[in-house]
């Protein structure tokens, strides 16, 4: 131990922006604490004060207090008062990356605006550490990281080489003890040098020999301010040999070398539980959050960001603004992990629905101004993947009964569709007394009726029958006024039959050729007499379903056999287990007897589609599951509850893979629920893909921090396993919690956690609490529950199997928009967007940049690659940025147009094209 010299105690303040009380009754004790902060330092020059790494607490104070801005600039230009980095604390592998690097960069540039931001990765409370944070601080120009949570045991000191997959390295400060390791350092006055002693022994303790620098102490908690007569009171403490001094954050880092001679190297993700608890259940528990969060970010990032800034439509900006506002504040890691009250669960959803609303707004403004090239009985289909595909699209057409149907291209191809579905032609059948007929005319709009357009109309005095014809387009010289004289000279029957007739209308599914990040232009024609078959077509037999790529079979328990050409085959797939779970939103916990239920007592299966295009079965299983837990007693109850749980299996024609859609009425509490999926080989490790990195995890976790370390782990894009028989992936579309069990046979993927407290006192599986025990009724997540998973059987290593492709194809399907034309207008040639290639290159983001597009790319390969960027129009000049988007290196663009990028394994690149 070297007993330090020197030690910065920084006042602060961690501030869960909600999370037992919901945000506004949160902010109440916010803005008090800040008024009394700020009061003291106007008076006092030596106060200090760190605002917790994220912008969003002074955000939420000046809303409140807007005439304190001043004071809170002067306070941080002074270097007395550190903001940011941050826009807000955020739960670092519950949201995508690209949410990440726009928090970070929001954060940043609110800072800046405030007076500068502390430039040190301040990441105190995270439930652990994805591994490519090195690489996202250093590319914001960050040279320093903190962290508490997630540092394994082999770490003795309290600074770090915290080193990226792709090589690159930052200084990490270790927080021993906590981000409030000083935090009653000056409770009682009296006391002061003897605690401000036993900090200094135990601080030396993580000092190496010979160090040389300040040490730190976090004197702060949780929704707390230090004492008012705070550098009174340090100026008195009386330690033989030390300074003691009061400073920031940033002032603390300022005096810390940036370079990593020396110190152990850690790589990778931070997620050991040696050193204190990173509460793995939160990935699992409202997963209804975290499906809306993936569902959300996916329509900004991959949907409407790329429309409007290839397409040029600068007027959503504010919309694409407000939705990524939306998407930062339900980051945080006491927001979208859900383990909070029940009232901050509901507004986190409420913003998310928000998000996805504002990003579909986008798209359809966007895409409503491209569909006007479009004749109104076509459709545009755009491909929001970075390359071109054969995808499959469902639209809704016009056709006769009976007819076969076909969609031409703008090159007068013709490709065969599937019938899905056929909607009603008679909406409505009345025999409506004649003094009632005013009311009934009244329901037309214009020329809309019953959601439809008139097309026709008749009255037949004879039989005293009015018929009105309607389709998506009506008639534009209609006028309900000549349908009232036509009645008025009708007659004057006591009764009239009033018709509504559809136009026929089909549901149809079809291969369309779609360019990259781009669209094409189909519209429905009549399917001649002897027309090609549908390529590559999926049959269905008994229960079997077959694309030529993939075999399903379905067994007599309900479960899978997937099989593939090249040999690989895997049994009992889909295995439904329920068990008990008397534990909290932090941490899953068995009962003392579980009992798992894992035999259905009924299984049927239902043929909704049968091919040639996609084949859909309906697995219908019916269990009995225990009705509740006595957690207490460390028991189920004997009650059981009958519940249907329905795996709709999907199988397309061109795809590896098959869908499966999961849906029963959660009628228990007090439970988890699992989908098992067998490895065709026993597997050591998994790997699966999260923030632009695919993480390699063993059998166990590290323990030792008073949680058991039970080896649960986040997935968001697919997580893989297997051996030389065969490997298994499942394909994911948001954070979802795996596990791999019964020694490495069988991949476990978390459908529900059911719970009903916020934190338990007592857990049989953590020492202490992890927050209030409070109960949250909700959380029991009652009602109809929904998850949306792929299975993809390969032989091979996963990055050389295309699985990392085939995840991008299964959460990215073509989005379709009616066109506006007239009928006689020509369908517009297909249009490419942007294209990005390259063997592991991931596509992560492209968005408009002050007039540039700003394409983000990941090399999600264990070795050094290359992307190949194309346009579909003429490429002036291209730029390598950073993450922030400052612009750098130019890059050169070769004679067909390409900016060819090479690529370190695992390096984010950012860059920035101008198009004409």
């Amino acid at each position: 131990m070297t007993r330090p010299t020197d030690i910065i105690v920084v006042p602060h303040t961690h501030w869960d922006r909600e999370w037992y009380e919901p945000f506004q009754r949160f902010r109440l004790r916010l803005v008090a604490l800040l008024d009394d902060v700020f009061d003291r330092m106007e008076r006092d020059e030596r106060q200090r004060f760190t605002l917790d790494g994220q912008l969003a607490a002074v955000d939420d104070y000046l809303e409140v207090r807007p005439e304190r801005r001043e004071q809170v600039i002067a306070l941080v230009r002074a270097g007395r008062l550190a903001v940011g980095p941050w826009q807000i604390l955020l739960d670092e592998f519950l949201c995508s990356g690209e949410n990440i690097v726009r928090n970070l960069e929001r954060g940043l540039t609110r800072s800046a605006e405030l007076g500068g931001a502390m430039p040190v990765g301040y990441l105190p409370d995270m439930f652990g550490h994805i591994a490519q944070m090195p690489q996202l601080l250093a590319g914001a120009g960050l040279a320093h990281a903190c962290v508490f949570r997630g540092v394994p045991d082999r770490v003795r000191t309290h600074a770090f080489a915290w080193q990226a997959p792709d090589g690159t390295t930052v200084r990490t400060e270790y927080l021993p003890g906590g981000y409030g390791n000083a935090a009653g350092l000056m409770d009682d006055a009296a006391l002061v040098t003897r605690r401000a002693t036993d900090l200094a022994d135990r601080l030396g303790g993580w000092r190496s020999e010979g160090a040389g620098g300040p040490t730190l102490a976090m004197y702060g908690t949780d929704h707390a301010a230090p004492a008012p007569d705070a550098p009174d009171l340090l100026a008195a403490a009386d330690v033989d040999g030390i300074r003691f001094r009061l400073g920031t954050l940033a002032e603390y880092f300022a005096a810390q070398p940036t370079t990593v001679d020396g110190l152990p190297t850690v790589r990778g993700e931070l997620r050991s539980h040696a050193r204190a608890n990173i509460l793995p259940g939160v990935i699992s528990v409202r997963a209804h959050l975290k499906q809306a969060m993936g569902r959300a970010e996916r329509r900004v990032e991959r949907y409407a960001e790329p429309l409007a800034a290839l397409w040029h439509d600068p007027s959503v900006q504010r919309f694409l603004d407000m939705a990524w506002t939306r998407l930062i504040d339900a980051s945080c890691h006491d927001s979208v992990t859900g383990c909070g009250c029940d009232e901050t669960a509901e507004q986190v959803a409420a913003r998310l629905a928000e998000a996805d609303q504002l990003g579909r707004a986008v798209c359809d403004l966007v895409g409503a101004r491209l569909a006007a090239a479009v004749p109104r009985d076509g459709y545009l289909v755009f491909n929001p993947g970075p390359t071109a595909r054969t995808a499959l699209v469902r639209l809704d057409v016009e056709a006769p009964d009976g007819a076969a149907v076909g969609l031409a291209g703008a090159d007068g191809t013709t490709v065969g569709a599937q019938v899905l579905d056929r909607a009603r032609t008679l909406l409505a059948d009345d025999l409506v007394p004649a003094v009632d007929l005013p009311g009934v005319l009244n329901r037309v709009h214009g020329r809309e009726l019953y959601g439809q357009e008139v097309t026709r109309w008749s009255v037949s005095p004879a039989d005293a029958t009015l018929t009105f014809e309607v389709a998506r387009h009506g008639d534009p010289a209609f006028d309900v006024a000549d349908v009232r004289l036509a009645l008025a000279d009708a007659g004057r029957p006591d009764h009239w039959r009033v018709r509504i007739v559809a136009a026929p209308r089909l549901t149809v599914a079809a291969l369309v050729d779609v360019p990259a990040l781009g669209h094409a232009a189909v519209r429905p024609v009549p399917l001649p007499a002897g027309a090609a078959p549908v390529p590559g077509p999926v049959t269905v037999a008994d229960r079997s379903l077959d694309n030529g790529l993939l075999r399903v079979d379905v067994a007599e328990d309900g479960t899978l056999r997937l099989s593939t050409p090249d040999g690989v085959t895997v049994d009992g797939v889909g295995r439904i287990v329920d068990g008990g779970d008397v534990g909290d939103s932090y941490n899953y916990a068995p009962p003392t007897a579980d009992e798992l239920v894992d035999k259905p007592r009924a299984v049927r299966t239902v043929v909704r589609h049968a091919g040639p295009l996609v084949a859909v079965v309906d697995v219908v299983r019916e269990y009995r599951w225990p009705v509740a837990a006595d957690v207490d007693a460390g028991s189920r109850a004997v009650d059981r509850e009958a519940v249907v749980v329905t795996t709709r299996v999907e199988l397309r024609s061109g795809e590896r893979f098959a869908r499966l859609r999961l849906e029963f009425d959660n009628r228990c509490d007090d439970h988890r629920v699992r989908l098992h999926l067998p490895l065709p080989s026993p597997a050591r490790t998994s790997y699966a893909e999260g923030q632009f990195a695919v993480v390699e995890r063993g059998l166990t976790a590290e323990g030792g921090g008073g949680e058991v370390p039970l080896p649960t782990f986040p997935a968001s894009g697919f997580v893989a396993a297997g051996g030389a028989d065969g490997a298994l992936a499942v394909l994911l579309t948001q954070p979802t919690e795996y596990q791999l069990t019964d020694s490495g046979r069988e991949l476990a993927v978390t459908v529900l956690r059911s719970i009903g407290m916020l934190s338990r006192n007592r857990h049989a599986l953590r020492d202490e609490p992890a927050g209030p025990q409070l109960p949250t009724p909700s959380a029991q997540c009652r009602g109809e529950r929904t998850v949306e998973l792929a299975v993809l059987p390969f032989r091979g290593e996963w990055h050389g199997a295309g699985v990392t492709e085939a995840a991008e194809a299964y959460r990215h399907e073509p989005l379709a928009f009616a066109g506006t034309a007239q009928p006689s207008v020509a369908l517009p040639t297909p249009a490419t967007g942007l294209s990005v290639t390259g063997p592991g290159v991931a596509l992560t983001s492209v968005r408009d940049r002050q007039g540039r597009v700003e394409v983000r790319v990941v090399a999600e390969t264990p070795t050094d690659t290359g992307a190949v960027i194309g346009a579909g129009r003429v490429v002036r000049g291209a730029w390598r940025a950073d993450l922030l988007g400052r612009p750098g290196e130019r890059l050169s663009v070769d004679a067909d147009g390409l900016v060819r990028l090479p690529l370190r394994a695992w390096e984010i690149a950012t860059v920035q094209l101008d198009l004409a």
